[in-house]
C-alpha cells in the first residue's frame, strides 16, 4: 500500500515525485518503457530555466531523477496494464510487479508524437529531424526548414517555424488540407511559406552532417523529387497515452485526460493528472513541470482530507 503513485517519468512526474518525496510521502514512481519521457530524445535544450548554457535533455531528466530519489522516491520500471479505479485504495495491475494498491495515483504518461514510419525518419531524430517547432525552431536560424503535414498544427508550425528558417516548405501528401478555414488562410498568408501539396513522403535523406531533405513521391508527375531541406518538422499530431484506463477517467475525444480548470484534479477524487497527458495546446517541459508541481500539491491536500469535493458530474 502507497500513500501516492506517480505513473510516469517525464518532467511532470518527476516533478511530482519530488514534491511528495519532500513532503514525506515516499511516492512510488513507475517508470514506463522510455524512462525520463519524450525529452531523452532531444539533444540541447536551451529554453529550461536555469540552464543559461543549455542542457542535454538526458542529463536534465537524470538530474530530477536523482533529486526525486535523494528526498525518498522509489522508482520501479514496469508497464501499468491496468488500473481499477472504482474505489480506494486504487488497485494498479504492473507488468512484472503484479497488483498494487495506493490512496492516490498522478498520471503522467504524457503523449506520443505521431511518426510517419519512413527510412530515414527516427535515424535522425535530433539530427535534424523534430516534432516540435518551439523546441527546436531556433536551431534552424537562415535554414531550409521543411513541415510534413496538412492539419492546424502543421499550418501553426508552419507560421512559426517563418521566424527562424530562410524558406520553410509545407509538405502534404494530398492537394486539400485538413487544417481549418482561418489556419490555412494565416499560412497561404505567410509569404516565407512554399507549398508543395499533393507529394507522398517516402524517406528522409541525410547528408554528413544531418538533414540534406526529404524525398517524395509527386501525384502529379508520377515522379520521386527530392526537397533539399535542414530541418525535417514531422506535425502530424500527437497520442496521448492513455489505453490502459480503459475509459475510467474522463478524457476529451482524442483521449486527453480532462481536469477540473485550475487544477490537476480528473473525475475521480484522488486521481490526478499533470503533463502532456492532459495538456493539448503548450506541451513543453516547463509547463509539464509546473503540473507536476500542482498535481503533487493537489494530491497532498486531498490525503489531508482537505480536498473532499466530487466534481466528476461537471465533465
Amino acid at each position: 500500500m502507497y500513500k501516492s503513485i506517480v505513473i510516469g517519468t517525464g518532467p511532470a512526474g518527476l516533478t511530482a515525485a519530488i514534491y511528495l518525496a519532500r513532503a514525506n510521502m515516499k511516492p512510488l514512481v513507475i517508470e514506463g518503457m522510455q524512462p525520463g519521457g519524450q525529452l531523452t530524445t532531444t539533444t540541447d535544450i536551451e529554453n529550461f530555466p536555469g540552464f543559461p548554457d543549455g542542457i542535454m535533455g538526458p542529463e536534465l531528466m537524470d538530474n530530477m531523477r536523482k533529486q526525486a530519489e535523494r528526498f525518498g522516491a522509489e522508482f520501479k520500471t514496469g508497464w501499468v496494464d491496468k488500473v481499477d479505479f472504482s474505489k480506494r485504495p486504487f488497485k494498479l495491475t504492473v507488468e512484472g510487479m503484479g497488483e498494487i494498491e495506493a490512496e492516490s495515483v498522478i498520471i503522467s504518461t504524457g503523449a506520443s508524437a505521431k511518426y510517419l514510419g519512413i527510412p530515414g525518419e527516427q535515424e535522425n531524430i535530433g539530427r535534424g529531424v523534430s516534432t516540435c517547432a518551439t523546441c527546436d525552431g531556433f536551431f534552424f536560424r537562415g535554414k531550409k526548414i521543411l513541415v510534413i503535414g496538412g492539419g492546424d498544427s502543421a499550418m501553426e508550425e508552419a507560421n512559426f517555424l517563418t521566424r527562424f528558417g530562410s524558406s520553410v516548405t509545407l509538405v502534404n501528401r494530398r492537394e486539400e488540407l485538413r487544417a481549418s478555414k482561418i489556419m490555412q488562410e494565416r499560412a497561404r498568408g505567410n509569404e516565407k511559406i512554399i507549398w508543395a501539396l499533393n507529394r507522398v513522403p517516402l524517406e528522409v535523406v541525410a547528408g554528413d552532417n544531418g538533414v540534406k531533405g526529404l524525398k517524395v513521391f509527386n501525384n502529379e508527375s508520377k515522379q520521386e523529387e527530392l526537397i533539399e531541406a535542414d530541418g525535417v518538422f514531422v506535425a502530424i499530431g500527437h497520442t496521448p497515452n492513455t489505453k490502459f484506463l480503459e475509459n475510467q477517467i474522463t478524457t476529451d475525444e482524442v483521449g486527453y485526460i480532462l481536469v477540473k480548470p485550475g487544477t490537476t484534479e480528473t473525475n475521480i477524487p484522488g486521481v490526478f493528472a499533470c503533463g502532456d497527458v492532459q495538456d493539448v495546446r503548450y506541451r513543453q517541459a516547463i509547463s509539464a513541470a509546473g503540473t507536476g508541481c500542482m498535481a503533487a500539491m493537489d494530491c497532498e491536500k486531498f490525503l489531508e482530507g482537505s480536498m473532499v469535493h466530487d466534481w466528476s458530474e461537471t465533465l
